[in-house]
């Protein structure tokens, strides 16, 4: 997909709240959103919007110095950790106990600081749970599960990845050996190494990183590394819709894409309605 008219105010916004995690004198904020404007000035409309999204998050890293939602992350780590002993039961509990756990990693999904300033996660894993989601490729994620012994897993938020925690469980008692993959730097409340050590999930898999703060997985500013780890496993699965954006082109890969249409472009290029959520399948028929 590429960016949409309609993504340039959320750009902006996207700024206007980074900024709102500090205080700054008024003329440094002035500085940030001009060096954005220069960003989106130069946008390639061709490129997905998460592509203009790492400039713009470089740009204002580079100003202030620092990760501007570092609190917050830990934050919502020990937040949805808090939930996760409830879950665990609720999911071992469930008839079906794969569903339940794709179906919390797709809940866990809302929360996203790029795209939301406030959101219920329980609310939203009780919809999850309780009701059809509008892309269900579940039978077809099971099946096709069972064909490949190694799964690399996308990883996308802080305080998320706690509710990946609780799939990647499952799959590695199903005796599937997991890769997951956090980021190679701080973007937006995307998850890092340090996120995956709080949230539990190295005591559960392997956990790499993808040598690049760019947003999504951009296989041009990823690590040669990582790019290794891309191209040789089969089957991939793919949190959030940074992921989505940079990697639905891929028609050579098998991806099942895990996430929730957050926003307007997003949910009309899926033809759904705008807080959709998916469990997407895209096989390569090769």
């Amino acid at each position: 997909m590429q960016v949409s008219i309609e993504c340039f105010p959320c750009f902006l916004r996207q700024t206007v709240s980074a900024l709102s995690q500090f205080d700054m004198p008024e003329g440094m904020r002035y500085q940030i959103v001009g060096d954005v404007l220069g960003v989106l000035k130069d946008v390639d409309v061709e490129r997905t919007p998460a592509y203009a999204t790492t400039f713009i998050y470089r740009a204002i890293k580079k100003r202030i110095g620092r990760d501007p939602y570092a609190l917050l992350k830990r934050k919502f780590n020990r937040f949805a950790l808090n939930l996760y002993s409830g879950l665990r039961d609720r999911v071992l509990r469930s008839k079906e106990p794969l569903w339940s756990a794709a179906r919390i990693a797709i809940a866990g999904n809302i929360i996203d600081f790029g795209i939301y300033e406030s959101f219920d996660v329980e609310k939203t894993i009780d919809r999850s749970l309780e009701k059809s989601i509008a892309a269900d490729d579940f039978d077809f994620f099971r099946d096709e599960l069972q064909r490949h012994d190694e799964v690399l897993y996308l990883l996308d938020n802080a305080g998320e990845i706690v509710f990946d925690r609780l799939l990647i469980e499952l799959l590695t008692e199903m005796g599937k050996r997991v890769t997951a993959v956090v980021k190679g730097g701080a973007v937006i409340n995307d998850a890092t190494m340090e996120d995956a050590l709080e949230a539990g999930i190295t005591r559960h898999c392997r956990v790499i990183d993808n040598g690049t703060d760019a947003v999504g997985t951009d296989l041009q500013f990823c690590s040669p590394g990582f790019v290794g780890e891309y191209n040789r496993h089969s089957l991939i699965i793919s949190k959030g819709q940074g992921n989505f954006e940079t990697l639905e082109s891929d028609k050579n890969k098998n991806v099942f894409f895990l996430f929730q249409a957050k926003c307007d472009v997003i949910a009309a290029h899926l033809n759904l309605t705008k807080g959709s959520m998916l469990l997407k399948g895209q096989l390569n028929k090769e």
